[in-house]
């Protein structure tokens, strides 16, 4: 299981959201780089990349500084934010990401979904992001009523088979993961999920790892690392030793 580090970018800053509400934000760093930077030499294996600009205008706003991003590190990053279109994917393609993570479109447009699918297979990877159990879309502004296994079943008969579990009520709140939601999940998908939401300390890594849900392939960290309340390298021991 891997631990992706998190890289929120918002006004060109690297910063961290409350609950995803824009109001409620802390920039800690000035330039997502030395964010990258800094995560790779504690040992990070992957990076999780969102623009936060992007996802509040539907359309990529931060391609330049994900650019600099995978120009200065040599692993693989994963980006979400505002990618609801074929061009919108392409170019965040050709800005040298490992994968695409599809929000909003993915939701509300199946043929996107399907095409993007079959043009970059396990490249494009799906967030269902929930409150109390339903997908919210648009940047986390706007909730359905769509529960998270209903998004599931659909998205998994359009082909996609990689997901981001976001916990909105956790994310950024250091309160701890959502286990019941990605036992929930793991039961649902066919194929591998990351969760993401809540994570403070090294035991709520332990306790994610302890549910031993074989299609659980990472979690997401972003408040706690910026906040020194563990480290990339120690988090990625416990969970190596934990399997």
């Amino acid at each position: 299981m891997l631990l992706l580090p998190a890289i929120d970018i918002l006004d060109g800053h690297a910063v961290r959201l409350e609950r995803g509400d824009f109001a409620l934000k802390t920039v800690y760093r000035d330039d997502p780089v030395n964010a990258a930077e800094s995560f790779v030499r504690s040992g990070a294996r992957a990076l999780h990349v969102v623009d936060l600009d992007g996802a509040r205008a539907g359309v990529p706003r931060n391609l330049d500084q994900v650019r600099r991003i995978t120009a200065a590190v040599d692993l693989p990053v994963e980006l979400g934010g505002g990618l609801r279109s074929p061009d919108a994917i392409a170019a965040a393609l050709e800005a040298g990401v490992e994968s695409v993570i599809l929000g909003t479109a993915a939701l509300e447009d199946a043929e996107l979904v399907a095409a993007a699918v079959a043009g970059s297979g396990d490249r494009i990877v799906v967030s269902l992001d929930a409150r109390a159990g339903l997908v919210a879309t648009g940047g986390w502004s706007e909730q359905t009523e769509v529960p998270v296994r209903e998004a599931i079943a659909s998205l998994q008969e359009a082909g996609v088979r990689r997901f981001v579990y976001s916990s909105i009520e956790r994310d950024g709140m250091l309160t701890g993961p959502d286990l019941e939601g990605a036992r929930d999940v793991a039961a649902a998908i066919n194929g591998s999920f990351v969760y993401s939401g809540g994570i403070a300390e090294l035991h709520d890594l332990r306790a994610l790892a302890e549910l031993r849900l074989p299609n659980l392939s990472g979690v997401i960290a972003g408040k706690a690392l910026y906040e020194r309340r563990f480290s990339v390298q120690d988090a990625q021991q416990l969970l190596d030793r934990l399997g």
